[in-house]
């Protein structure tokens, strides 16, 4: 698991804000990285306002995961935040998926959980709603079984002027 971006962590936050919540939950892996995230996170949002209800780290490899999962859930939260690394994280969220309320469309997740074959493990049509951010601080969404990404504006732009006839 690589280091949070300082655009990662915006992204995060200003979705969160987006969405309007205040309390929130963060979930992660128990490396160096994920639980330097789990500060970065913490202060920034709590600068901003928001308050994190709970912080729950969860191990690579465990029985069940049942006992993080429930305190996850039974954190109050608006909204659940959640990194890596990506076996634990996967193996958490099927905890949560199977044995809790918890939706995916409830969470945000960073670039650590966010490549096809973390998000495999658990597998996209189980994840509808699931939104994340990349290391660029560009967000994208589950939307029936697909990685949804927003247009490239350099793409977009080009398309657009070769439909007006210009190079």
């Amino acid at each position: 698991m690589d280091t949070v971006t300082g655009s990662e962590l915006t992204g995060l936050v200003d979705l969160a804000h987006r969405r309007g919540v205040r309390h929130i939950a963060i979930g992660s892996g128990r490396t160096p990285e994920a639980l330097a995230f789990v500060d970065q996170f913490t202060s920034r949002w709590e600068r901003t306002g928001g308050e994190v209800t709970e912080t729950i780290t969860w191990p690579e490899e465990a029985a069940s995961w049942l006992h993080q999962a429930t305190r996850f859930m039974g954190a109050g939260a608006d909204l659940w935040v959640m990194t890596g690394p990506a076996l634990g994280w996967a193996q958490m969220t099927r905890r949560l998926l199977w044995s809790t309320t918890w939706r995916p469309e409830h969470a945000l997740v960073t670039a650590a959980v966010s490549t096809p074959e973390a998000l495999r493990m658990i597998g996209l049509h189980n994840l509808d709603g699931l939104t994340g951010v990349n290391s660029q601080g560009v967000t994208w969404t589950i939307h029936d079984g697909r990685q949804v990404w927003p247009p490239h504006p350099t793409r977009h732009a080009r398309h657009r002027r070769a439909r007006r006839g210009r190079p």
